[in-house]
């Protein structure tokens, strides 16, 4: 082979494979041991000579060497002002090789500096996505301007008023489907991998001009027009603080989402529990989380009561694959888990007090207590001293709360409610809302009940069996119902 036909096989292997490539057929072509040495780096495996050389090689300024052994030479060549292409061959070597390595010197020069360029180039794509994250954690948590201080330094500014669109994409079309979210909006939207389901986008635009809701949405269809195999699920026009009602909003509109024809929906319209149960259970729900709020952890690296609160609220909304969302182990999950049991005197394994701590968590802030503030002040701010604080079922008793279930429960019983909906919700509701034992008592199979739960969630317009489920809710308005006789 000619010295123009090996470089032109350098060039090819530099482009195609990159430097592994590129060293592994010089080694092989060659018979010797080939590889890049650097002598400020650890070399294990690396002939002492090779990294002898190019420490002199470094030192003198010079661009190539040869050191010769007792049956071996080592042939070095500079890369830039650290590295060189080292090969340590038998003697007597191919006479071609000081020729063939000088002519792979500056490819793989060029090529190991791309491939730098690379790296670094993921690291910062890797480090803004964990920040845009650490955003996406600090609205879910209600601290508002950490979020805002944030975003401002990373862009686009978080839109306020805004809608949420959760975007459910195939697998490996994140970045595609993002790029397109970005164009669409002119970069004015806010758009975060979630660090819970892989194949979702969170996405936060500026709410669009007010319009009825037969009108659709216009980025929700211009996603699914650009990328048809996508669904789409979009939350009301809230305001920012309000974000976790807006992904579960959005999260709600997804589950309907996949079985429309338009591969798109809006949240529906229909009483929020938050805003019927506020002033009835404003007091009750402080009164049951104020061990979590007062709670200060006896070593300094273990979770505070707000560190806690993030935990509640993660796990209730994502069970298991909270632990995504948190960065933390599943055996951390659970102890942080046994300790809010243990301080708020809850069994989470119970769909009751899940439904209960759920309600509570959202008729409280999320924020901690200011600076100044006792952190005490926040469990008696629901009524005078002495006054017993309600319990749940007083609370679920009030007036607005049984028009909240009536309303919420009557697409169970409408002229568009499958046979036996009511019954199959309520059974799966009293077995905690796991399907092997609803199914059990239901007399159906594991899919058949399953089925059965994905015709009532596009009648409800809710998620039951993806996470966040409206489980909790169901659970609060059958026991309201229940109260109101």
């Amino acid at each position: 082979m000619s010295r123009s036909d090996d470089i032109l096989k350098v060039h090819r292997l530099a482009h195609a494979g990159g430097s592994t490539a590129l060293l592994e057929w010089l080694a092989s072509h060659l018979g010797g041991w080939v590889a890049v040495v650097d002598p400020e780096a650890e070399h294990g495996s690396a002939p002492e000579a090779a990294v002898r050389g190019a420490a002199e090689l470094g030192a003198r300024g010079v661009r190539s060497a040869v050191l010769h052994g007792a049956d071996s030479a080592t042939l070095l060549f500079a890369l830039d002002g650290r590295r060189a292409l080292a090969a340590v061959l038998e003697q007597p070597h191919h006479p071609d090789a000081p020729a063939l390595l000088a002519d792979a010197a500056v490819p793989l020069g060029l090529v190991l500096r791309a491939e730098e360029a690379g790296r670094r180039e993921e690291r910062v794509r890797r480090a803004e996505g964990q920040a845009r994250e650490a955003v996406l954690h600090l609205l879910m948590n209600g601290w508002l301007s950490t979020a805002h201080q944030i975003a401002g330094t990373l862009g686009p500014p978080l839109p306020d008023p805004m809608r949420m669109y959760v975007v459910e994409c195939p697998t490996g079309r994140r970045a595609e489907v993002a790029r397109l979210c970005r164009e669409l909006t002119g970069g004015r939207a806010w758009i975060v991998r979630c660090p819970v389901y892989v194949r979702h986008l969170i996405v936060l635009a500026p709410a669009a001009p007010a319009a009825g809701a037969a009108a659709g949405d216009p980025l929700a269809e211009a996603l699914v027009e650009g990328a048809r195999d996508c669904a789409v699920g979009v939350s009301g026009e809230l305001a920012l603080s309000e974000a976790p009602t807006a992904y579960t909003q959005a999260f709600h509109a997804l589950a309907v989402a996949r079985g429309s024809a338009d591969r798109h929906a809006r949240f529906g319209p229909g009483p929020e529990l938050a805003l019927a149960a506020h002033e009835a259970g404003a007091a009750w729900a402080e009164a049951l989380l104020a061990p979590l709020h007062t709670y200060a952890p006896r070593r300094p690296q273990d979770p505070g009561g707000q560190e806690l609160r993030a935990t509640a609220h993660a796990w209730l909304n994502f069970t298991s694959h909270a632990t995504r969302l948190l960065k933390v182990h599943r055996n951390t999950l659970a102890a942080r888990l046994r300790l809010i049991e243990a301080l708020l005197g809850l069994d989470l394994a119970r769909l009751a007090d899940q439904a209960a701590l759920s309600l509570a968590l959202r008729l409280t802030s999320g924020a901690g207590p200011g600076p100044g503030s006792g952190a005490g002040d926040r469990a008696g701010s629901g009524g005078a001293p002495g006054t017993a604080a309600p319990g749940l079922d007083d609370v679920l008793r009030d007036p607005r709360l049984t028009d909240w279930a009536r309303a919420h429960l009557s697409g169970l019983s409408g002229p568009d409610a499958p046979p036996g909906a009511r019954d199959t919700v309520r059974t799966w509701l009293a077995h905690d809302a796991q399907l092997v034992p609803a199914a059990a008592v239901l007399g159906v199979s594991v899919p058949g009940a399953r089925k059965r739960l994905t015709r009532i969630e596009a009648l409800l317009e809710r998620s039951l069996l993806q996470s966040p489920s409206a489980r909790h809710d169901l659970w609060l308005a059958h026991r309201a119902e229940e109260l109101a006789g």
